[in-house]
């Protein structure tokens, strides 16, 4: 068959009659025409999404809020061991920065249906890592979550952006409800008047505005037990003396919180033995972090990280000699 035949055949003679017009006047030059002037000028939209997330655990419900981004700066002067050359091709290979590493601060409230448990507080009042943080409050108010409704908060450890949201600058807590678990070992190091003198004088003056005002509410949890009925601390030492991650579940589901067991799911988890400059003891810092995250790794067990790209839940899988970090998918629609 011709091919004007396939014309004909494909066109009604009247249909392609106009088609062959039209084609001939776009050959020519001719526009199409349209309704009118488009019209999509609009101020641009600089807010973002309100600053929370949820998923189910079992029988429970988790929110992570964020007290806001944390900038580190040059990441060859955090994260050490190989050269700032290896750390920028790190970095620049999973099309990340190589001249700021930003971490995130993603504070996990568990619903169990009697109580409210939060996992760390963030910065709170100080600004030593810029204007971007101390936004816990805020994050709250935007899930719907009231301060006074917060039954304990679980402390992984006492560095400035772990306990920093606890107390208001002028020494009121903010969780007047709330209980405050910690190791005895984070506490008495991080509250010692006598370390107000050194280097660490800015880390230990905020845990000391944050903790001691809420001294009489404080507990100190013992490793490898229960802080509270579905929550297990876990001894992860090194990056300071009492550092730990806690065992959340509810309902047969589990997560582990990491706290700083690995700071950034690149440069601290695909290359584990990499030093962090704020691990008071780097080498057990590196020990706990290999140790835990293989045992992690084996079971399958997800993770919740303080410090990963936001809202900071996924699992973990063994790769080489280090592992690979699996952000979850959010889920945004709940029924």
């Amino acid at each position: 068959m011709s091919r004007a035949n396939d014309t004909e055949i494909l066109l009604p003679r009247a249909s392609r009659r106009g088609f062959l017009g039209a084609a001939a006047a776009l050959a020519a030059g001719a526009t199409l025409p349209h309704a009118g002037p488009a019209l999509a000028k609009a101020p641009l939209a600089k807010n973002q999404a309100p600053y929370f997330y949820r998923f189910g655990l079992g029988q429970a419900e988790v929110t992570v809020v964020s007290d806001g981004p944390l900038p580190l700066g040059d990441p060859g002067a955090s994260f050490l061991g190989v050269s700032k050359e290896t750390v920028g091709k790190m970095l620049s290979d999973s099309f990340l920065p190589t001249d700021n590493v930003v971490l995130e601060q993603n504070i996990p409230i568990v619903n169990f249906g009697d109580r409210l448990v939060m996992f760390d507080t963030g910065m709170g009042f100080s600004k030593a890592f810029g204007p971007t943080t101390g936004r816990l409050l805020k994050s709250m108010e935007e899930a719907g979550i009231r301060p006074g409704d917060i039954d304990d908060i679980v402390c992984s450890h006492a560095h400035i952006d772990h306990i920093g949201g606890i107390c208001s600058a002028d020494d009121k807590a903010l969780f007047p409800n709330a209980r405050v678990h910690i190791s005895q070992a984070d506490f008495d190091f991080w509250t010692d008047e006598a370390k107000l003198g050194g280097p660490l004088k800015a880390f230990v003056a905020h845990a000391r505005a944050n903790l001691l005002p809420v001294r009489d509410r404080i507990v100190f949890f013992k490793s490898e037990a229960e802080v509270l009925p579905g929550v297990t601390a876990i001894a992860a030492p090194g990056h300071t003396a009492g550092h730990h991650i806690f065992n959340v579940s509810s309902g047969g589901k589990s997560f582990a919180f990491l706290g700083d067991l690995t700071h950034h799911a690149v440069l601290l988890t695909e290359n584990p033995r990499l030093e962090f400059a704020y691990d008071s003891d780097p080498k057990q810092a590196v020990q706990s972090r290999v140790r835990l995250l293989t045992s992690l790794a084996e079971n399958k067990t997800p993770v919740m990280s303080f410090h990963f790209a936001w809202p900071g839940f996924g699992n973990l899988a063994k790769a080489g000699d280090g592992f690979r970090y699996y952000p979850a998918p959010m889920e945004m629609l709940r029924g």
